[in-house]
């Protein structure tokens, strides 16, 4: 029997806001157990939330983002049930009129010529604030509540069962976790529990339009933990159908250590939580003024980035955004008003979603074209995704904080474009740029280390023939057709300058001097 995987994913979005959704205390990460929880976060009597502005305002930021449609006005609801670290006894949420609703995610699926655009939509995305925190060790055999997250602001994006694999679920979480980082709505901390998704996972035959019973896998914190928590899920969903079994609603949980889901609970459904308006809180009106002014400082979106990095021409670019219009009623114009023949990339679509994967990123790589140069983007691009975000990952660092600017990279590739360096000193030179040495600058380190290319024509002439001298062994494999030789004499050139002899003019003097030994 051939079965298809349903998936759609909650992803739980920590808002970024300096204090919580309905009281003014602190949002930082890592206080002392209860030290951020006020008089409103843990339900005193007679105490009344205050909505928060900003948690609003990046709640609208990210509908106009998805091309949603911004509610007004939404409702916020009390969500009923019983649990330790959930002071009131309901949570404030959002239910029938969420403040955004619909909208949609264009995700790229496949790999290399295989790839693929999919749209993967949104139900809804709505504000909440968070449960506190039951802590289990250290306590003698009891549970700890520790409330400093009880009242953090949470945007609950909801999206359609429209992923079939695992990897497209993974696919879709990365690309939402990089659109709420890059428009500044949340800093994604997955390690801090800002970013957190509960997958619904059921299996039905293939062909078959009725959706199977659901499981919703709770709280997975990492893109590896989601995937194998999806392909335990639906595998074992699939074994209890092909044995004869049915499968129940319930929630569970995903063990890492064991790789394996186990029922948490029987799943709930909506009126199992007996929703209904918050008095305490009136309906939200969101005014056309502020939506325009939150539009207007959008910044260009991943998306439209993508496109412009890997476009060959400006019209075409253009038309193809101009087409998205059906997709995402929000047009970023800006994003080619400032594009001309002159900034055209040309990059391919692996490097174009490296350097999209993050802003800072993207922002870093085109402050260094601006000085090196558009025809000169696709070397940029590979220091950018190469040798600057090898040394971020082996110390788990965001490129804000890169030791070498984006300016001292550019200073440094343009040595390698007009010819004072080869690539391989260049590498040499970052690594030194890395570690402060002579004032971080490239020019610095290439004059007191004496690394200036070898480019006299005449100069390395003399060298090659040094080098044909002193290997005649491996000039007559040469002639007799061993092309590997070459590669041979060419390492023992660069021996001989110490890697300083421009490798275009060696291969060049070398091919032309052996061919004429050749041909006699």
């Amino acid at each position: 029997m051939t079965w298809e995987i349903v998936i759609g994913l909650e992803v739980h979005t920590q808002l970024l806001t300096q204090s919580k959704i309905f009281s003014g205390a602190s949002t930082v990460f890592g206080g002392t157990p209860n030290a951020q929880a006020c008089a409103v976060d843990i339900a005193l009597p007679g105490v009344l939330p205050v909505l928060n502005r900003v948690a609003v305002e990046r709640a609208v930021k990210f509908g106009l983002a998805v091309g949603a449609k911004i509610n007004s006005p939404s409702i916020f609801a009390r969500k009923n049930y019983f649990y330790p670290d959930l002071p009131k006894g309901y949570q404030i949420s959002q239910y029938e009129l969420p403040i955004v609703e619909g909208g949609c995610i264009k995700i790229l699926t496949g790999r290399d010529n295989n790839e693929r655009e999919k749209i993967v939509r949104l139900t809804r995305a709505h504000l909440e604030e968070d449960a506190g925190k039951s802590l289990h060790e250290d306590f003698h055999g009891m549970t700890g509540i520790d409330l400093n997250r009880a009242g953090t602001p949470l945007l609950e994006i909801v999206s359609e069962p429209d992923m079939r694999s695992s990897m497209e679920a993974v696919t879709f979480a990365k690309t939402l976790h990089s659109l709420v980082r890059w428009i500044g709505i949340s800093d994604g901390n997955m390690e801090e529990g800002s970013f957190r998704c509960d997958a619904n996972v059921s299996v039905r035959r293939l062909g078959d339009d009725k959706l199977g019973t659901r499981r919703e896998i709770k709280n997975l914190n990492s893109f590896r933990f989601l995937q194998q928590a999806i392909d335990y899920e639906s595998g074992l969903q699939i074994s209890i159908l092909e044995n004869g079994g049915k499968i129940r609603q319930a929630t569970v949980l995903f063990d890492a250590d064991k790789r394996e889901t186990h029922v948490m609970r029987s799943k709930e459904d909506a009126h199992d939580y007996r929703y209904f308006p918050d008095p305490d809180l009136l309906p939200l009106e969101i005014s056309q003024d502020l939506i325009n002014e939150i539009m207007k400082s959008m910044p260009e979106l991943p998306m439209w980035r993508y496109y412009r990095f890997i476009a060959r021409d400006v019209d075409k670019y253009k038309l193809l955004i101009e087409k998205q219009t059906d997709i995402y009623p929000l047009q970023q114009s800006s994003a080619y008003l400032k594009f001309g023949v002159e900034e055209i990339y040309a990059l391919s679509k692996y490097d174009a979603t490296m350097l999209t994967a993050d802003k800072s990123t993207a922002d870093y790589f085109e402050e260094v074209v601006e000085i090196v140069g558009s025809k000169n983007a696709k070397l940029c691009a590979n220091w950018v995704i190469g040798e600057v975000a090898a040394r971020l990952n082996q110390n788990n660092e965001y490129i804000t904080i890169s030791p070498v600017s984006a300016k001292q990279l550019a200073e440094l590739i343009l040595r390698i474009c007009d010819g004072t360096i080869s690539g391989k000193i260049a590498k040499d030179i970052f690594g030194a740029m890395w570690h402060g040495e002579h004032g971080s600058s490239a020019d610095t380190i290439i004059e007191e280390k004496g690394l200036r290319q070898i480019s006299n024509s005449d100069e390395i002439r003399r060298l090659v023939d040094v080098v044909l001298i002193d290997n005649p062994h491996q000039v007559s494999d040469f002639c007799k057709g061993k092309e590997k030789a070459f590669n041979f004499l060419v390492g023992q050139v660069m021996k001989v300058t110490k890697g300083k002899a421009s490798p275009a003019k060696v291969n060049e003097i070398l091919q032309e001097k052996l061919d004429r030994k050749k041909h006699g």
